[in-house]
């Protein structure tokens, strides 16, 4: 069992930036391939970004390619999403994920087991 602590979120101004870090205990993040979601009000959970076991080949969503980045750092037990350019439909709780699929880079949220609490995330215009 893993467990995720997301922090990072607030209030930013459009075209601000945020470093959401998402905290693994139990076991280490090594042992999962690890996603950020999004979720609006109203709307369904959305995938943002994973990353592999091995932190190879990261994977964005269309909608933040060019702004967001995803990393991992396997030694601090820490997977960390930076979110450059904020724009107001980026508001919304961001969730940290952990999945135990072997093969290739999960985008499903079906294929993740294990979920943070959440951080809120709202950029104003």
């Amino acid at each position: 069992q893993v467990q995720l602590v997301e922090s990072g979120g607030g209030l930013v101004q459009a075209g601000g930036s945020l470093r959401l870090s998402c905290a693994a205990s139990g076991r280490t993040i090594s042992d999962y391939a690890m996603g950020w979601f999004r979720q609006a009000p109203g709307k369904e959970r959305e995938f943002v970004a994973a990353i592999r076991w091995s932190g190879r080949s990261p994977l964005v969503s269309d909608s933040v390619k060019g702004r967001f980045t995803i990393s991992r750092d396997n030694a601090k037990n820490t997977v960390y999403l930076q979110m450059n350019s904020l724009k107001p439909e980026d508001t919304a709780v961001y969730y940290c994920a952990a999945s135990t699929v072997v093969a290739g880079t999960p985008v499903r949220r079906q294929v993740y087991d294990y979920w943070g609490q959440g951080t809120q995330v709202t950029v104003s215009s």
